[in-house]
């Protein structure tokens, strides 16, 4: 799918567009990404700051979607875990910024040749316009070759216990 139509599905997309979060940005080779989460009213927590939730929610599809892409119909992406780091309250508007180097594509697809699964950390910084972190999120990223791409380990001839 090109990415300026699903960036413009993604920014429909109920859990993005009821909690004011848009896809500002997604690079027509899957490699960056750039999304916003305004501060609404109805976003807001008790103490007029971003809610933590949707500042997780803004993060949440994005470093599985890019690598996804990029790695294709060949392996599983799944998120696998996740974390947030709330360094100051988000009282403005804030912004983060997905960018996967291709030495990393190389890595995954290396690391999961073999059929094995492969678990890898990605770390985003949700910041504000003047560039204050807000937040640190970190996702763990499932990678996994299908069983049809795996090396057939079945036609390996096992040693024969019988004499001949």
């Amino acid at each position: 799918m090109r990415a300026s139509l699903f960036r413009r599905l993604l920014n429909v997309w109920p859990p993005f567009l009821c909690n004011s979060i848009r896809v500002l940005s997604l690079d027509e080779d899957y490699t960056e990404a750039r999304v916003v989460l305004r501060l609404r009213p109805w976003n807001r927590n008790y103490v007029r700051a971003q809610f933590g939730g949707n500042l997780f929610a803004m993060t949440d599809p994005f470093w599985m979607l890019l690598i996804l892409h990029h790695l294709g119909k060949d392996h599983y992406v799944w998120d696998k875990a996740g974390a947030i780091d709330f360094v100051a309250p988000g009282r403005t508007d804030v912004y983060a910024h997905f960018k996967l180097e291709s030495g990393v594509l190389d890595e995954l697809r290396t690391a999961a040749a073999d059929g094995e699964k492969v678990l890898r950390w990605f770390e985003v910084q949700i910041k504000t316009a003047a560039g204050e972190v807000i937040a640190i999120v970190r996702k763990q990223i499932y990678v996994r070759l299908k069983p049809r791409e795996r090396p057939d380990l079945a036609a390996t001839p096992v040693a024969s216990s019988q004499a001949s």
